[in-house]
């Protein structure tokens, strides 16, 4: 399960083909069955029902997400001054340990970059 939250593109490709699916069985299912009086009322109500709650999953989605977009960035602006002030100690350093350090922070920040 696992691995197939690996590809969302296909999770949603099987997941649309999968509703759609549904809706074929269920209109003919219910091919030449009218709707009494009643019972459009009530189909009426199950639908403004479903879309409030999607309308609810949809906007709970967007804040986690604007959450993490905004926790995500700060972590970066942490981690830059954090080597940024990993930089400026080194100035503090004897030239041959000051140029180790720079090249290790440097080395840090590539693979990082590249990640």
């Amino acid at each position: 399960m696992d691995h197939l939250l690996d590809y969302p593109l296909l999770v949603l490709v099987l997941s649309f083909f999968t509703l759609c699916l549904s809706v074929v069985i269920g209109a003919l299912l219910r091919r030449g069955t009218a709707l009494e009086k009643g019972t459009h009322k009530n189909y009426s109500v199950l639908l403004a029902a479903s879309l409030t709650r999607l309308g609810l999953i949809i906007g709970f989605s967007f804040s986690m997400a604007t959450s993490r977009y905004d926790q995500r960035k700060n972590f970066e602006e942490a981690e830059a001054n954090a080597i940024k002030t990993g930089c400026v100690q080194a100035d503090l350093l004897p030239a041959p340990k000051a140029e180790r350090i720079r090249l290790l922070l440097r080395k840090q920040l590539t693979s990082m970059l590249s990640e």
